[in-house]
């Protein structure tokens, strides 16, 4: 049933547009990924703390925050192909540059400056590519649900990510943890490449803004008050500092986390397998959106008891020490977290004006990188003071505040809350 109605929802042209957008996922996810399960091992074999390695990962949070709006113009103004390119670009010289710090061990402020750059790079990206797969498959004559097209991305971010967390564990165990980000730099220039022949901005016309100062001040105050001035779009963004402030520390603390409760700090494929945990889980929750459509009748719903069950998962990974039971813990959060990705998406999409949509989901991202530059280097303090479980459990207290704000979502009925199932149970 799903299935056929889907086929009658999609043309030639969305189809094509579907495929551009998910090989430059599987780029993009790729090339990242190839790292994520060795990032923060990374940073303490160059010499940081674990204070100071998520201070730079919150450096690269404070990056994003401070470029995701006029990054968001450049995709609103130059178009959203220009902001990939550069995005790809920016992000291939701040790897060579992770690299070099890390062969000379450079000093904490060095990791800040390059953490800031790599969040730039990022910006490109947030909101960019999101933007031309709605405008392009709209002007496409698509009339489908927008929930199992980023479904769709999930599931190829799942199988990217856990191609390359478990090849990048696997080769820094080998080799040692710089090849990995030479391979990233490598797949960085691919992508750079495809997006180069393959992405044309489809349904948008790129303009010319005015100075750029003044079209950044512009595009922000009409996209604050579209999104703080429409309840349900500001409900869902104030929940996001919490909820991805918490999410990016409870990933990268459970790659050193792992290995402590493996008992060997050099196992780097086990730092892996949290990445490919995470990853699978991406997959599977991909796989699940359509099933929740037919279980849930609006996606806030899904967003609240979603936000309820990771919270709860957080604090039983800090009360239980065990190697197994953290894995299955992860397994559990990766997949509420995969599940309720999409739906999100879907949701904001469908209250978002075209002319604005990159820069108002850059402010999206922005809300929430923002909780990671306060949450990530204390609760990386927090580590080193009590202890990686102490961690968890604080974290699943600060993420516990996002729940009043997806409730009070829930309360507005927003034209996008529904889901394709009208029938389905509350």
């Amino acid at each position: 049933m799903f299935e056929a109605r889907l086929c009658r929802d999609v043309n030639d042209a969305s189809r094509a547009i579907q495929r551009v957008y998910l090989l430059l996922l599987l780029l993009h996810t790729l090339a990242a990924s190839l790292v994520w399960g060795i990032n923060t091992l990374f940073l303490l074999d160059a010499g940081l703390s674990n204070g100071e390695a998520f201070g730079a990962n919150a450096c690269f949070t404070a990056g994003m925050v401070l470029f995701e709006v006029p990054t968001g113009v450049v995709a609103d103004t130059r178009g959203r192909r220009t902001s990939y390119l550069l995005g790809t670009l920016t992000l291939t010289i701040s790897t060579l540059l992770y690299l070099v710090m890390w062969q000379i061990s450079a000093p904490f402020w060095a990791w800040g400056v390059a953490s800031v750059l790599l969040g730039l790079g990022f910006t490109f990206f947030s909101g960019a590519v999101e933007a031309w797969l709605v405008d392009a498959l709209r002007s496409s004559g698509y009339t489908g649900e927008l929930d199992p097209v980023f479904a769709r991305g999930e599931i190829v971010e799942g199988i990217a990510m856990l191609g390359g967390s478990v090849a990048g564990g696997a080769i820094a165990q080998a080799t040692d943890l710089g090849v990995p980000y030479v391979l990233r730099a490598a797949v960085l220039a691919i992508a750079f490449g495809c997006a180069f022949v393959m992405m044309r901005d489809v349904g948008f016309t790129p303009r010319a803004g005015d100075h750029p100062l003044r079209e950044v001040r512009r595009v922000l105050v009409s996209s604050i008050r579209d999104g703080f001035g429409a309840p349900p779009v500001r409900w869902i963004m104030l929940a996001a500092p919490f909820t991805s402030g918490v999410s990016f520390y409870a990933f990268y603390a459970m790659q050193p986390y792992l290995l402590e409760l493996w008992g060997d700090p050099h196992a780097f494929g086990i730092a892996g397998l949290a990445a490919a945990i995470v990853a699978g889980a991406q997959i599977a929750g991909g796989f699940a959106v359509p099933l929740l459509g037919r279980s849930f009748r609006r996606r806030t719903s899904v967003l609240l008891i979603g936000t309820l069950v990771s919270t709860l998962v957080l604090v039983a990974i800090g009360f239980v020490q065990s190697f197994a039971a953290v894995l299955v813990l992860l397994v559990l959060w990766a997949l509420v977290f995969a599940v309720m990705t999409p739906i999100r998406q879907a949701y904001l999409n469908g209250l978002v004006e075209p002319e604005r949509r990159a820069t108002l989901l850059s402010l999206d991202s922005l809300l929430g990188s923002s909780g990671g530059i306060v949450i990530q280097p204390a609760l990386g303090r927090a580590a080193d003071v009590w202890s990686y479980p102490t961690s968890y459990a604080i974290g699943a207290a600060i993420q516990a505040l996002a729940l009043p704000f997806v409730w009070l979502a829930r309360r507005e009925r927003a034209v996008s809350d529904p889901m394709a199932n009208e029938g389905a149970p509350r």
